[in-house]
């Protein structure tokens, strides 16, 4: 078993430091689509989760558990071939695990942290569900598709084939009615109608760039749906789109290797990992770090260093909005940052390339999928 290595000792930053949003209340005409996920806002089915922390060892073939509280390695389990992330299923009753190139799910039950025994489904990289719960969306990087399958039994229910490459990450307007996903090999976004399950067309993020082909990693909407966040690994920054009229609007440099978006927990604040890295084979001790992005004002209000260099990937913020939680995906660790400080306070060790670390229960009624895009 491996312990923590606590950092809690070391010097707590200045108050200016701080970014912990002091407004939390949203005006009564505006729209906040992470208002049901609030501090320890746990529904009836997610309280009666054991809290608990799962991270998958992709070069392993492993999900190491963590205890959150004691901040110690519980156990690691065997799953598939390239397990990618862990991903709360739209009613939260079931975690999947994406065993990419095992070509299964393995789903583990939140209560007791327990795995069971696999699904059959080809090439799950990631996993999302329609924002009315009756499917799932599988998606099949490899493939160049996405798969829509039956959100209880997986069963596919239909195939669409994409013409772009590397399809990742995905967000779903504010309507419901449509889904952006990224492409990173290509540089590109695609939307899809979900009531038709077809295309409606490209973007191409970056045209006139030196190097077109960017790596849009993560996508996730600001809080009112006008604009989504484009995290891009080779641009080093994100890029603000508007989903309706699906076109850029802007671009916000944030540090090397952009990867991960999560929202606090009152939704005032963005935590966008920087990987270290601008390609996927990276390296260890990269110059990795947090921003920390206001969607009001859309400027980088503070940068969280990790100390000795690091690689910060995917993963969650605590329930108690206390603490961001990533995978450090070529360093073998997981990263605990606080979010009042900014402070790293836990390096994990874990397996080989940890990945799409999940931190469970999450507050919210529903997951629309991933780590945990909870509503």
């Amino acid at each position: 078993m491996v312990v923590a290595a606590a950092c809690r000792g070391g010097a707590r930053k200045p108050a200016a430091a701080r970014v912990a949003a002091a407004d939390t209340v949203f005006p009564p005409d505006t729209v906040n689509l992470y208002g049901a996920t609030g501090a320890n806002a746990l529904s009836s089915v997610a309280a009666r989760a054991r809290p608990l922390v799962y991270v998958p060892n992709s070069h392993d073939g492993t999900v190491t558990v963590i205890d959150p509280r004691s901040y110690r390695v519980i156990r690691t389990f065997a799953t598939g071939t390239l397990p990618q992330h862990v991903v709360p299923s739209y009613d939260l009753t079931t975690l999947w695990v994406a065993n990419n190139r095992g070509n299964t799910l393995t789903p583990i039950d939140p209560a007791t942290g327990r795995e069971g025994a696999s699904v059959p489904v080809a090439d799950p990289y990631n996993l999302y569900f329609t924002p009315d719960g009756r499917l799932a969306i599988v998606v099949a990087e490899r493939r160049r598709r996405l798969d829509f399958r039956d959100a209880k039994t997986m069963a596919l229910v239909q195939s669409v084939a994409l013409g772009c490459k590397g399809v990742d990450h995905m967000e779903f307007t504010a309507d419901g009615r449509f889904a952006v996903a990224t492409c990173e090999f290509s540089g590109q976004l695609v939307k899809v109608d979900l009531e038709t399950r077809s295309v409606i067309g490209y973007l191409t993020l970056d045209p006139g760039g030196l190097d077109s082909a960017g790596m849009p990693q993560d996508i996730r909407s600001s809080p009112d749906g006008r604009v989504f966040y484009v995290a891009d690994m080779k641009a080093n920054g994100v890029f603000l789109v508007d989903p309706e009229g699906f076109r850029r609007l802007g671009f916000i440099a944030t540090g090397k290797g952009t990867h991960g978006i999560y929202p606090s927990r009152d939704g005032r604040l963005m935590y966008v990992t920087n990987r270290g890295w601008n390609t996927t084979a990276g390296g260890r001790h990269g110059p990795g770090s947090i921003s920390v992005l206001d969607p009001r004002t859309r400027r980088v209000v503070a940068t969280w260093p990790v100390p000795g260099g690091g690689s910060p990937d995917m993963g969650n913020v605590s329930a108690d909005g206390k603490e961001l939680w990533v995978s450090g995906r070529y360093d073998e660790e997981v990263y605990v940052f606080d979010t009042e400080t900014g402070q790293l306070t836990h390096r994990i060790k874990v397996g080989r390339e940890p990945h799409g670390l999940c931190v469970w229960p999450q507050p919210g009624r529903f997951s629309l999928g991933h780590t945990g895009n909870m509503r």
